[in-house]
Order: C-alpha cells, then sequence, then structure tokens
C-alpha cells in the first residue's frame, strides 16, 4: 500500500511539472498558432491589394516634347517568401496627366500599365526589393487639329522599398523608368515612343 501511495505521489509531481516546463519554453504567454507566425507584420507571403500617387516625367522619340504630369492607379500582387527573401507578382494599372505641347505637336500619355516580377530582402517589417517587366500604355499624338493615339508594349525597371505598418497594413516607395516603343505615327511622319521616369508612393491591404 505504500509503494502505491508513493507511486501516486511521484505520478501528481510530474503532471504539475510538465506544464511549467511548457510555460517555460514557450515563455509567459501561449505559443504561436499558424495564424500568428504567418500573418505577422514582418511577414510578406500573402496576396494585397493598393493605390498609388506620384509623378511622371520624361521625352518623345523623334519629337521635342516631353511630357510630365501626376499618376494615381491602383495594384495588385502576391508575395512569397523564403527565410528574409521575398519573391512576388504585382501587376498595376495607372492613369496619368502626362502631357506637353511644342508646337505645333502635343503628345500625352493618358494610361499605362506595368506586370512585373519584385525580388527582395526582408529587414523584419521592413523590405527593399527590385522589380522589372512588362510595360504597355497609350501614346495620343495631336497635331493642326488631328489626333492619332497608339498602344505600344515596351518594358520597366526599378527598385523600392516597403514597410509592415501592422498585420495588414503596408507603406511604399518605388522608382520605375518605363519604355514605351515606338510605333509610326502618320500625322507627325515619325516613329514615336515614350520613355519616362516615375517616383511614386502607395498603400498596400494585404490580405
Amino acid at each position: 500500500m505504500s509503494r502505491f501511495a508513493v507511486a501516486a505521489l511521484a505520478l501528481s509531481a510530474a503532471g504539475l511539472t510538465t506544464p511549467a516546463r511548457a510555460a517555460d519554453f514557450y515563455g509567459s504567454g501561449p505559443p504561436l498558432t499558424v495564424n500568428d507566425t504567418l500573418y505577422r507584420s514582418d511577414s510578406w507571403a500573402r496576396p494585397y491589394l493598393g493605390v498609388s500617387l506620384g509623378y511622371a516625367w520624361g521625352s518623345v522619340a523623334n519629337n521635342p516634347t516631353k511630357p510630365s504630369g501626376f499618376v494615381g492607379g491602383v495594384q495588385a500582387g502576391y508575395n512569397w517568401q523564403s527565410g528574409s527573401f521575398v519573391f512576388g507578382l504585382e501587376g498595376d494599372i495607372q492613369a496619368t496627366a502626362a502631357e506637353e505641347t511644342f508646337a505645333p505637336w502635343k503628345f500625352s500619355n493618358p494610361w499605362f500599365g506595368t506586370v512585373r516580377g519584385r525580388a527582395g530582402f526582408a529587414f523584419n517589417n521592413v523590405m527593399f526589393f527590385g522589380t522589372g517587366g512588362l510595360a504597355f500604355g497609350e501614346l495620343r499624338a495631336t497635331t493642326f487639329g488631328l489626333t492619332e493615339s497608339h498602344t505600344n508594349a515596351g518594358w520597366t525597371l526599378g527598385a523600392g522599398a516597403e514597410m509592415g505598418l501592422d498585420r495588414n497594413w503596408s507603406a511604399k516607395i518605388e522608382y520605375l523608368y518605363v519604355d514605351l516603343a515606338n510605333s509610326n505615327f502618320v500625322i507627325t511622319g515619325a516613329s514615336n515612343g515614350y520613355r519616362f521616369g516615375l517616383i511614386r508612393a502607395g498603400i498596400n491591404y494585404r490580405f
């Protein structure tokens, strides 16, 4: 009977010490759940949707005009993460007020969009990245009351930084160089295309 009592006391002591050891292992709070681990402010692996605003300035090939103006639009993308390395895809569509008149020509870029890959390195909730891919957009020419528009495809390359503000929101700033390839305009009698730089800031909601 005494042996049974000793064994029962030993089992009770073991049961009391196990939760204490678990608490020591996890700290003062409960262990992190899968949701907490994947969706912290320093986790980039998820889809996102956002808006941006910036300014573009550039020049038209084979023409003296230099269209510039404000740019605004929306972007969406998805990031994958392996350790501190972040890889993703992003697409955006932008409306622009970039235009200039150099008599008798007026050139404008009413809109453009990009589809880009992104690769970056994250330091906790801050990520530095490079980006590049396809660009497309409209170049519009007006002269002597005649208007001609072409939608051209080209390429873009840039870099930026993004900061996680909390679990869902992040803010970014980036620079892009965009080359919308030349096409032949009848009313100018030349091959014209638009090349421009763009700096913009944006806010993303990470799902």
